[in-house]
């Protein structure tokens, strides 16, 4: 089995209202990331990516919605969040 690199955890933020209620108000940050990847993997991929000190990690899986389009019946797919909390001090910016 191959290594993951760091941008195959992390695929991307969660930018929403509250995601950054909770940036400014706590420190974490929301992002998607891959369904197999575990709070260790997350960990040292943000902390690669981004150069911060991570002390936790939150992880919630999201299971996909079923959706439809006149006869045709489809899904969603699954997919995983995690809330990174980072250092005092430390900032991750997005723009």
């Amino acid at each position: 089995m191959r290594s993951l690199s760091p941008q195959d955890i992390v695929l991307n933020p969660v930018i929403t209202e509250k995601t950054l209620r909770l940036a400014e108000r706590t420190n974490s940050y929301t992002f998607k990331v891959r369904t197999g990847a575990n709070k260790v993997q997350v960990r040292d991929a943000i902390e690669r990516l981004f150069g911060v000190t991570v002390l936790g990690v939150r992880t919630q899986n999201y299971v996909g919605k079923f959706r439809r389009v006149g006869r045709y019946v489809g899904s969603t797919p699954n997919w995983k969040k995690a809330v990174v909390k980072v250092k005092e001090g430390d900032t991750i910016e997005f723009y």
